[in-house]
């Protein structure tokens, strides 16, 4: 909000260059909000891809929530208005590796009731191989 009052205040000035560095720092508040938001996603869709590589199983569960987190991470990552992506598909994958290790701590306590510990559960699994099939679900009629 306070960056709108300065913002106004500056257009009222006629501070043309002030007024669009506000606009500026306004755009990356924006998109790193929704950024943090896909990477909540990515952690559970990442989450579930784990825990089924680990279990060499799935359940109805696991497969309603991959298929959320893959609808919202399309989602938040549409551009409505504009058109195009907020990330495209690099930074799409770096998110998905910063998510991983996050999802990985979070399977340890659900794989196998939480008798494994992270190190144990990623030598159990590929963890390219998750990242590639998460990133494939999310493109996955996107384009």
């Amino acid at each position: 909000m306070e960056e709108l009052l300065e913002l106004k205040a500056l257009l009222l000035k006629g501070d043309i260059k002030g007024s669009l560095a506000i606009v500026e720092d306004l755009e990356d508040m924006s998109k790193n909000a929704i950024v943090s938001t896909i990477r909540s996603y990515a952690v559970i869709l990442l989450i579930h891809l784990i825990k089924q590589q680990a279990e060499n199983r799935t359940t109805r569960s696991w497969d309603v929530s991959i298929r959320n987190s893959v609808r919202e991470i399309k989602r938040k990552n549409k551009r409505k208005k504009a058109g195009g992506y907020y990330l495209n598909d690099e930074e799409l994958r770096e998110t998905l590796e910063e998510a991983y290790l996050n999802a990985l701590d979070q399977a340890s306590l659900e794989v196998a009731e939480g008798i494994y510990q992270p190190e144990e559960i990623e030598a159990r699994i590929n963890k390219d191989h998750i990242i590639n099939g998460a990133f494939v679900l999310i493109q996955r009629d996107s384009k």
